[in-house]
């Protein structure tokens, strides 16, 4: 049986002893490897040219180039490149440009370990990580731009009007699976699944897998 090569990792964030404590934790899991740190968003340019990476685990504040301005363009050179956020739980109005500019999760940086290693491979696997706490943050601002009782019984409404395929691909979403495994779930084939992703986008008016989740946690269909 041939074993999987592991997930290499970029791991960016100005502070050492943050850096230094998230390489111990990802060194736990022999099927990930921290390829390459980073100290700033230029960096992170730098080093995503000569190495490859597939998970960038991106801290937002940083000196020179942050986080947000260093994604922004990782996004202009490569659209598909994986990449986390890290974050703090006050960080809210970054975290939403952060979900704007298509990043494919956020984890808290003093969240559970098993969390992170988690996240790290869903990601590279092709699917989305959010940690509860950032999710609950986001969820809790949305609904804050809501006027009333009858705002969020509509967002409820529209995804209980899913067709019962999309509904179900929507909940693997929001579990963080990516296509493969939703399409095992749900025994179809890959681009039935991509076929039933694009679809739904489109009902709920979202734009990447991140928002579609953010949805489902809304309208309380992801629960821990």
């Amino acid at each position: 049986m041939v074993t999987p090569a592991p997930v290499r990792v970029l791991l960016a964030d100005d502070e050492p002893g943050v850096r230094a404590g998230l390489r111990t934790v990802l060194a736990a899991d022999p099927g990930i490897e921290v390829a390459a740190e980073a100290a700033d968003g230029r960096e992170v340019l730098g080093l995503l040219a000569r190495h490859r990476i597939g998970v960038v685990l991106l801290d937002i504040r940083m000196p020179v180039l942050d986080g947000l301005a260093a994604l922004a363009e990782l996004r202009r050179r490569d659209p598909a490149q994986r990449v986390v956020i890290l974050t703090t739980y006050g960080e809210r109005d970054y975290v939403l440009r952060a979900v704007a500019l298509d990043a494919n999760g956020f984890l808290l940086k003093s969240g559970d370990p098993y969390e992170l290693l988690q996240g790290v491979r869903a990601v590279a696997a092709g699917g989305t990580c959010l940690s509860p706490s950032v999710a609950a943050m986001v969820v809790s601002d949305l609904r804050s731009r809501q006027h009333d009782d009858a705002d969020r019984e509509s967002a409820q409404g529209r995804l209980a009007g899913l067709p019962p395929r999309e509904q179900a691909v929507l909940r693997g979403i929001a579990a963080g699976r990516s296509n493969a495994e939703i399409a095992g779930d749900l025994r179809v084939t890959e681009t039935t699944v991509k076929g039933y992703t694009t679809a739904l986008f489109a009902r709920l008016g979202v734009r990447n897998r991140v928002e579609a989740a953010l949805a489902a946690w809304q309208a309380g269909w992801r629960e821990r």
